[in-house]
């Protein structure tokens, strides 16, 4: 992947470019970002530029070492993801057991998210992890030499995964690599990543990608007209895998459109009706047995709709894409209960969920707890 088919963000491209072309490439790097921001397409485009000695334009003298890119074949390119088990691999699973699968979803989905990669492996109801058996793996496979005796590079998708006995087993790797290996990083929460690994890496933070460079994409790839392209540019919030979506109408969407409505409905009847407490829990036990990553992303939807709700409460309506479908519901009269005045515990008991969710928290105790204390916010006034 040539830096030319990654999406915007010239300033980053050019920083990579200029440090590769000075010879000053940093052994340990972390790119830090939305998966929609382009971060795995510009960690691929930046391995491909070394390794095949590219310059400038990109082109080179080594047509086959950027041949081999298309399919992700270089032999000194490695890389690293989360996995689980699933009916192919039923134990010890690592990310060599699933390269088929990975080259096939880079392909298709450069921008995807770490839920669509579950969907690819069929392990959506579990968690993924770089577990310590992978940090075996890795280090076996970075003792070798170089293939073509330039340099190696391991780029770790979803850095933010790798567990602590991972981590530990990879901190004196990451510190002081063999000659000429370059550890390329890629995450969505820093936090997540234990500070002595981050401590080793340069950071490069990535923006979302501008609304006028998405529209024009669109407009290419897409065959989309113009006005379609940016009305969908700027639902997408510089996330060119939310634009993808909402172009294909995402089935989940739909989905979590239907749970939250029952979600929110419940809750306000909720307030002094034992009847609604038990719809609340009813709803509760139902998403409980959707797996972790459905939730997740659920939750995730929701932060989005309340965020959309109190846009539209404060007439920032050029700001607002959110367009329901689902009969009886509109979002101008869900708006004016999402204020200044709740919004914020709002998006922590969110957010709190997702921490327990995460950590392998009782779905069922964690999502009653959250519906409950949503009926009492919802009902909060402004002063």
């Amino acid at each position: 992947m040539l830096f030319s088919e990654v999406l915007g963000l010239p300033h980053i491209k050019n920083h990579l470019t200029t440090t590769a072309d000075r010879g000053r490439i940093p052994h340990a790097q972390l790119f830090v970002g939305n998966h929609g921001s382009g971060i795995l397409p510009m960690a691929i485009a930046y391995a491909q530029y070394i390794l095949c000695n590219n310059v400038g334009s990109e082109n080179s003298d080594n047509p086959s070492c950027n041949s081999r890119f298309k399919n992700l074949s270089h032999p000194d390119l490695h890389f690293v993801f989360p996995v689980a088990t699933n009916d192919k691999i039923k134990s010890h699973p690592v990310s060599n057991h699933f390269m088929e699968e990975w080259r096939a979803f880079v392909k298709e989905s450069p921008y995807g998210s770490l839920f669509d990669w579950y969907q690819k492996l069929g392990i959506e109801n579990k968690q993924g992890q770089i577990g310590v058996d992978e940090a075996l793996e890795i280090v076996k496979s970075l003792s070798l030499k170089s293939y073509e005796g330039g340099f190696k590079i391991m780029i770790i998708w979803m850095a933010d995964k790798m567990n602590t006995s991972s981590s530990n087993k990879l901190l004196k790797l990451i510190e002081e690599p063999p000659e000429k290996t370059v550890f390329l990083l890629i995450a969505e929460d820093e936090e997540q990543i234990i500070q002595t690994i981050r401590s080793r890496c340069q950071i490069l933070r990535f923006p979302p990608i501008a609304e006028a460079v998405i529209t024009e994409k669109l407009i290419a790839s897409e065959g989309m007209d113009a006005l379609a392209a940016k009305k969908i540019a700027v639902q997408a919030n510089g996330n060119y895998a939310n634009a993808l979506h909402l172009i294909q109408q995402d089935s989940s969407e739909d989905v979590f459109e239907k749970w939250f409505i029952t979600w929110i409905r419940s809750a306000f009847r909720a307030k002094g009706n034992k009847a609604a407490i038990h719809d609340l829990i009813d709803w509760s036990n139902e998403l409980a047995g959707s797996g972790r990553e459905t939730q997740k992303s659920f939750l995730l939807y929701c932060l989005d709709f309340f965020r959309q709700a109190l846009l539209m409460n404060y007439k920032a309506d050029a700001l607002v894409y959110m367009q329901p479908k689902t009969a009886g519901f509109k979002l101008e009269k869900f708006a004016p209960f999402i204020h200044g005045a709740n919004i914020i515990s709002i998006t922590q008991e969110l957010d709190d969920a997702l921490y327990h969710i995460e950590r392998n928290g009782n779905a069922k105790i964690v999502l009653t707890d959250l519906s409950i204390k949503l009926t009492r916010l919802l009902h909060t006034k402004i002063d």
